[in-house]
């Protein structure tokens, strides 16, 4: 084992004698138990046997962030970078790089072949594993365990989940023998406080020495209307008791980007830096901005020199990486974040305050997971520094303190399957095997494995169903059957229709003093036979008659719930195969397979990644790319490929040959989504210009203040949208089957992208 300066925890060293033996490991621990020096014993022990390692992580930030810190530990030389628009030394020995990056590469597509790609690779560390349950891109993880070669050593790092040994099992089944360690195992314990309003100059303990909710605590006022646009704000007064406590720095969670900056404003006036920690901050800031000089005029400088800051996708990456390097060196004593913060980047705080236990979504407010909160609660306590870290819920109007204790008390959820088959997964399955290895392939993900954990309620709904169904069958005294029985009902049922109309009849005529026809005598006659046969029948005295129909009832109806239930087992089991026959069905409408092998427009396709990988294609293949300058096909490339936006945005004026080039898109987007539409494919397609106009401006060379002077929306978001631009024109240049003029067009736009501030990590 590598000899680290320091005395490893019991279950560092458990995990790194696995990786000794030649095991792949799950690692499952709290945040900031120390899960990183597994990864790096698995890194010394590349570098001491001539292998490779590929480190992976979920987002470029953190990536980047990886390959800093390696660099200057094991020597640039050594370690390489690879994430969707950055290359750096991908030969290397440790190579850093997204987790969709190495998917991609084990699809062998535009990265090259499989073998080549992996050569030399013993080790792949899959940080932040349990991004597998992210809704968008969990399928990735699952994707890439599955292709990985069984002789590439996996080392998983999650934070803690409820059901690690499942995934474990999983792991053991598709990859190779893999063990789990899984502790609970805090190097700095954790203390719960909680600030209420109604005594903003302290804040209290969450629960008492015996472990029950602090009494003291009082719930929030309910307060609507104008009385609560007008409420005052208590954030000054946390972060002063904090403050006052030695408990800074803080992680102070926010979950609204706006709220991140007015909450930043609020406190910037509490004096939380002395003059020679100011004196510190001046000088970082101004040698940094000499290297990033697109951020001299960052508004939020000022705040900075005060020691508060905020984080979020709506700053520029500088700036952020900035905010980072500061809050490291101890020289910002409060951060305002939204929840991304929490995912892994080296931030370490004495404390985290969370603004709410509730938050918004684009389905509406929900509350807090047990797995969000650990995340965003293990931020606090920095280890070697810290003897305890310190966890700060705030009030609200909208939750109750039980409910956080609640909360707090709560252990991990479990990691849930994202799978999900796409157009390309499906066109590069069938380049490479079989309709019938494919299918082996999909039945191999963790959420079939774990189909019958997820099917557990509908099997015990099923099961009370056939309960029911069983105690509700009576038996006949009189031996006679349910078939008996419903012939006795249906005789019944005649008799009394029948005798209704008889004595009807026998009215009418009466009224008009007419005797009775012999029809009628004949039809007065049928029905006494009907009563005779009627009380031939034991269930016409029988005393459970009643019961007995009843029971009949229900069992019939819920026959029929067992019978739909049933059908939504088999749906649910076979989930997976379904959506890839179904991307499959689309596939061939439109020419892209034949004989399940991708034809040359499928094997174009297949080496596309975006959120639909067909719409994308079916528009190159149109040829309305190819007329276009490269300030219109980024215009027309920014459309297709930015979300649908939260915020509604007024669409800015863009030239006349992209509106043209957009609605025959529109065209496209209506044949793809009704073919769509038949096979139940639920595959986005969108069209949105929001910052269209923003980049044909930019492609043209206008300055980024005037870029950012046409909008109101955080220039992160600009940055991310343009650089999403970059990822698909890159693609546009390595594809196969591209016109050579439209790949010289997408190079000369990702040039004229790829500048201050756009062009910085």
């Amino acid at each position: 084992m590598y000899d680290f300066p320091f005395e490893l925890d019991d279950f560092q060293k458990e995990a790194c004698n696995y990786i000794n033996e030649g095991k792949s490991v799950v690692v499952c621990a709290p945040t900031g138990a120390g899960k990183t020096v597994i990864a790096q014993h698995a890194i010394h022990r590349a570098l001491e046997e001539g292998s490779r390692i590929f480190y992976t992580t979920p987002l470029k930030a953190l990536s980047n962030q990886k390959y800093y810190d390696f660099s200057e530990k094991y020597g640039q030389e050594k370690v390489g970078l690879l994430t969707g628009d950055t290359s750096i030394n991908r030969n290397a020995q440790i190579v850093v790089m997204t987790t969709e990056v190495f998917r991609n590469m084990l699809y062998g597509t535009n990265f090259g072949a499989v073998a080549d790609n992996l050569k030399g690779v013993k080790y792949v560390v899959l940080d932040e594993v349990h991004y597998m349950n992210d809704e968008q891109r969990g399928t990735v993880w699952e994707e890439s365990i599955i292709y990985c070669p069984t002789n590439v050593q996996i080392i998983a790092l999650s934070a803690t989940v409820a059901n690690a040994q499942e995934l474990t099992d999983w792991i053991n089944t598709v990859h190779s023998k893999t063990e789990l360690v899984n502790t609970d195992f805090r190097p700095v314990p954790l203390k719960f406080f909680y600030f209420d309003s109604s005594q903003p100059d302290r804040i209290l303990p969450l629960f008492t020495p015996t472990g029950q909710l602090n009494k003291k605590i009082k719930p929030e006022k309910r307060v609507w209307g104008a009385k609560r646009k007008k409420q005052k704000s208590f954030v000054p007064d946390v972060v002063r008791n904090l403050a006052n406590q030695d408990m800074l720095p803080a992680i102070y969670f926010t979950f609204s980007r706006k709220k991140c900056d007015e909450q930043m404003e609020k406190c910037s006036g509490l004096e939380l830096v002395t003059r020679g920690e100011q004196a510190q901050i001046r000088q970082f800031i101004d040698e940094y901005i000499a290297e990033n000089p697109h951020l001299y005029n960052n508004k939020h400088i000022e705040y900075l020199l005060q020691g508060v800051a905020s984080h979020h996708a709506g700053l520029l990456p500088a700036w952020k990486n900035l905010v980072e390097k500061l809050f490291q060196k101890g020289l910002i004593k409060v951060v305002f974040a939204t929840e991304t913060l929490a995912a892994g980047i080296n931030m370490p705080a004495r404390s985290t305050v969370i603004s709410s236990i509730s938050k918004r979504t684009d389905t509406g407010h929900r509350m807090l997971t047990a797995s969000e909160f650990l995340q965003m609660s293990g931020r606090a306590g920095r280890r070697g520094m810290d003897e305890v870290g310190y966890v700060t819920i705030v009030g609200t109007m909208f939750q109750e303190p039980e409910e956080v204790a609640e909360l707090v008390l709560s252990g991990a959820n479990p990691l849930e399957s994202r799978f999900s088959p796409s157009y390309s997964m499906v066109l590069n399955l069938l380049q490479r095997f079989s309709l019938d290895e494919a299918k082996e392939l999909i039945l191999k993900s963790f959420g079939y494995f774990s189909s019958s954990t997820r099917l557990t309620p509908l099997i015990a709904i099923k099961n009370s169903y056939e309960t029911e169904i069983k105690n509700a069958k009576l038996i006949c005294p009189s031996k006679h059957t349910d078939d008996d029985m419903a012939e006795y009902d249906k005789i019944r049922s005649i008799y009394v229709q029948n005798r209704r109309t008889y004595k009807k009849i026998c009215k009418q005529e009466k009224n008009k003093n007419r005797p009775l026809s012999d029809d009628a005598i004949n039809f007065g006659k049928e029905t006494k036979d009907l009563l005779h046969k009627m009380h031939s029948y034991a269930c016409d005295n029988c005393k459970l008659y009643k019961k007995h129909t009843k029971s009949i009832e229900m069992i019939v109806r819920t026959q029929s719930k067992l019978k739909k239930l049933e059908k939504e087992i088999d749906r649910q089991r076979d989930i997976f195969w379904n959506k890839f026959l179904a991307h499959r069905s689309v596939l061939y409408e439109f020419g892209y397979l034949k004989d399940d092998y991708p034809t040359s427009e499928g094997i174009m396709t297949a080496q596309i990644r975006s959120e639909n990988e067909l719409f994308l294609a079916e528009i190159i293949k149109s040829q309305l790319l190819e007329e276009l300058t490269s300030a219109e096909l980024a215009a027309v490339i920014c459309a297709i490929t930015t979300e649908d936006l939260r915020a509604e945005i007024p669409y800015l004026p863009f030239s006349p040959n992209v509106r043209k080039t957009l609605n025959k898109i529109r065209d496209i987007r209506r044949r793809v989504e009704k073919i769509q539409g038949q096979y139940m494919v639920d595959a986005p397609c969108y069209i949105n210009p929001y910052f269209s106009s923003l980049i044909e401006l930019w492609v043209e060379g206008s300055e980024w203040e005037n870029i950012i002077e046409q909008i109101d929306m955080g220039e992160g978001d600009i940055v991310r949208s343009f650089k999403r631009v970059v990822d698909v024109l890159r693609q546009l240049t390595v594809i196969d089957n591209i016109p050579e003029a439209l790949v010289y067009t997408a190079r000369d736009a990702i040039d004229k992208i790829q500048r201050e501030p756009v062009n910085i990590d």
